[in-house]
């Protein structure tokens, strides 16, 4: 019988306690506003979406970055090595302003160091829609030491987006785990509750929960950050 050993956090909302809404309306008003010189923020919005919508639904053995480019090359035509070092200076300076967003919770800090002091190995599950520089951005704003996960999907490496379950076994072939031995642990009832039909373990976290699909909810365990954080106490040590 396989027992947990690998834990998998989604980032936001997650790890990184923050309020969606404001999130994205600060992320898409910030971004537009930086292509406003090349196209009307609407019309971006609309060629952002269909881009972002390309990479969800693919299911090639294509790096999400390869697919998001190649759907943007279909609209922006010959701009878009214009738009790629936009994109490019966004992520390096303007994505910073999400840091508003960002609500100040400990908890989850405190549960992923005990349960790496605990002997877990410990996996950052992020939909990998955004360049490398803004999900390392985003972990640094979470306040979790980063050497603790030994894995992160990344936009630029990773091939299939949630709530694809080929996402999942990829990071599982990557990192060498079996379903069952791992858990995952995320605040999406659609993307991060899918894992459990590759037989993972799941946990729910409500704090700020989405399930804007209005899935049933399916998961092992369900509970707030002090919920989940009392739960990592109590995991049997694996040293």
């Amino acid at each position: 019988m396989n027992k947990i050993n690998t834990i998998l956090f989604d980032l936001d909302g997650t790890l990184l306690s923050i309020n969606m809404n404001d999130f994205e309306n600060i992320y898409y008003k910030s971004l537009s506003e930086s292509f406003k010189d090349l196209i009307s923020p609407d019309e971006f919005m609309k060629i952002l979406y269909q881009s972002v919508v390309a990479m969800v639904k693919n299911t090639e053995h294509r790096t999400n970055e390869e697919v998001f480019m190649e759907a943007m090359k279909g609209h922006v035509e010959g701009d878009l090595e214009k738009y790629s070092e936009i994109f490019t200076d966004y992520y390096e300076s303007g994505f910073k302003v999400l840091r508003d967003a960002v609500l100040d919770t400990k908890e989850m800090q405190t549960a992923t160091a005990v349960l790496k002091a605990k002997g877990y190995e410990l996996v950052i599950a992020t939909n990998p829609l955004f360049p490398k520089s803004a999900i390392d951005q985003r972990i640094e704003w979470s306040g979790i030491n980063r050497d603790h996960f030994s894995y992160v999907s990344y936009f630029e490496t990773n091939h299939y987006c949630k709530p694809n379950i080929q996402y999942y076994q990829e990071i599982l072939e990557h990192i060498g785990k079996d379903p069952k031995e791992c858990m995952m642990v995320g605040n999406d009832a659609l993307e991060d509750l899918i894992a459990g039909r590759l037989g993972l373990k799941t946990y729910l976290i409500t704090d700020h929960l989405l399930n804007r699909n209005n899935v049933e909810i399916v998961a092992d365990h369900i509970g707030t950050y002090h919920d989940f954080l009392e739960f990592a106490e109590k995991m049997p040590s694996l040293n």
